[in-house]
């Protein structure tokens, strides 16, 4: 039977259409529609079939997923902050310290573990929070905000400071932000408990409220008050009148740098008077002018009692660091009544005549020459006596 081409068309067409997959972007020969060939995850379904509310969760989801990894990140770099806080620089336990004050930033600081306090082998030294307290608020304050200060602060030092200017540092009148003097010098008590600090709670400069850290520097190697060079500029810088005395032309040899002011004095304090290394001026004296201790036959009075009665020790206009020349320092005890000599004077005119000359070119010494005491069986009870 002849079918209408009419009808086998048709037929044709239905049967296509009833045997075409329902993905309408599904070519011929191909298994992959188009939606899956864009979206990079397999699992999700076709773009053409999302509503906007599933795209809008998709893409918040991709955000979440991204911050997720920022965080882990971010978890990494403060392990490795930690790790970094565990590695000390220059003093034993400082690292949560040198993770802040390090080299490149406060160098000055780290020049601690140069001196004795940064010999990490001797278990006796200390750590940054036993000089500065624990400080906590100012290690835990996070970064960004004010940071306070440290539980305990010293006034910060400069070896560029004029002497001038070291007493008006060292007592606030320059608004230098420090602790409390007791709190300061209870932090270095707690470690330094030598016998040449057994009478500093009684001392001239304890009671005076001045600081350890008035006279020493710690974080550097060069601490000038330990240096000969050094030391009596520091200690010039509050007492201004011995450095005056040291100028004049008879002086013990500071300023050349031969003796130090620690030489005869402890600053630490002691027994002696004036914190004098001796329980006496002369015991101080001696440690140096053994000569001069005796005993004598014949002893000189002022030399038993106090050599200051005609020297000063810190310098004189006057020879030998006499007090003023002889004889008119010796007339101070001895009068002319009892002394074959004459009131010390000067010529009124030309004269050869001994009683007229006065004391004019006559001095004590060149007669009496032992001045200090003398054991010559020659001397007497009269004008003889201290001579060779």
């Amino acid at each position: 039977m002849n079918i209408p081409h009419r009808f086998l068309f048709l037929l044709t067409a239905i049967l296509a259409f009833s045997v075409a997959p329902a993905d309408p972007f599904v070519f011929a020969g191909e298994g992959t529609s188009v939606a899956e060939k864009v979206s990079p995850d397999p699992d999700t379904p076709p773009a053409a079939t999302l509503s906007g509310e599933e795209i809008a969760g998709k893409e918040t989801a991709g955000r979440m997923e991204a911050g997720g990894e920022k965080t882990e990140a971010e978890g990494e770099e403060e392990a490795e902050e930690e790790k970094a806080r565990k590695i000390d620089t220059a003093l034993r336990d400082d690292a949560e310290c040198t993770f802040c004050h390090e080299e490149e930033d406060s160098p000055a600081l780290l020049k601690i573990g140069r001196t004795k306090h940064g010999v990490v082998a001797d278990k006796r030294t200390p750590t940054c929070t036993n000089c500065h307290g624990k400080s906590r608020a100012h290690l835990r304050t996070p970064e960004g905000q004010e940071r306070p200060k440290p539980d305990i602060i010293y006034p910060r030092r400069s070896l560029n400071v004029p002497p001038d200017a070291v007493i008006d540092r060292d007592f606030g009148q320059f608004g230098i932000a420090r602790s409390s003097v007791d709190a300061m010098n209870g932090a270095c008590l707690a470690c330094h408990r030598e016998s040449r600090l057994t009478f500093w709670s009684g001392s001239a400069h304890a009671t005076q409220d001045v600081a350890c850290t008035s006279c020493h520097e710690l974080h550097t190697d060069h601490d000038r008050v330990t240096e000969p060079g050094g030391q009596p500029k520091v200690c010039f810088g509050c007492h201004k009148s011995q450095r005056t005395l040291f100028n004049r032309p008879s002086h013990h040899p500071v300023p050349e740098g031969q003796m130090v002011c620690s030489d005869c004095h402890n600053p630490h304090g002691s027994a002696g008077p004036k914190s004098l290394r001796g329980d006496s001026v002369n015991e101080t004296c001696y440690r140096c002018h053994m000569e001069k201790r005796g005993p004598f036959v014949h002893m000189h009075p002022p030399v038993m009692e106090d050599c200051r009665i005609c020297h000063n020790p810190h310098g004189t206009t006057v020879a030998d660091l006499l007090i003023s020349r002889p004889p008119f320092l010796c007339q101070e005890c001895h009068s002319d009544t009892a002394h074959r000599g004459q009131v010390a004077g000067l010529p009124g005119g030309r004269t050869t005549n001994s009683v007229l000359i006065g004391s004019a070119a006559r001095g004590c010494l060149k007669c009496h020459t032992n001045i200090h005491g003398s054991n010559s069986t020659e001397n007497s009870t009269s004008s003889g006596r201290f001579r060779r």
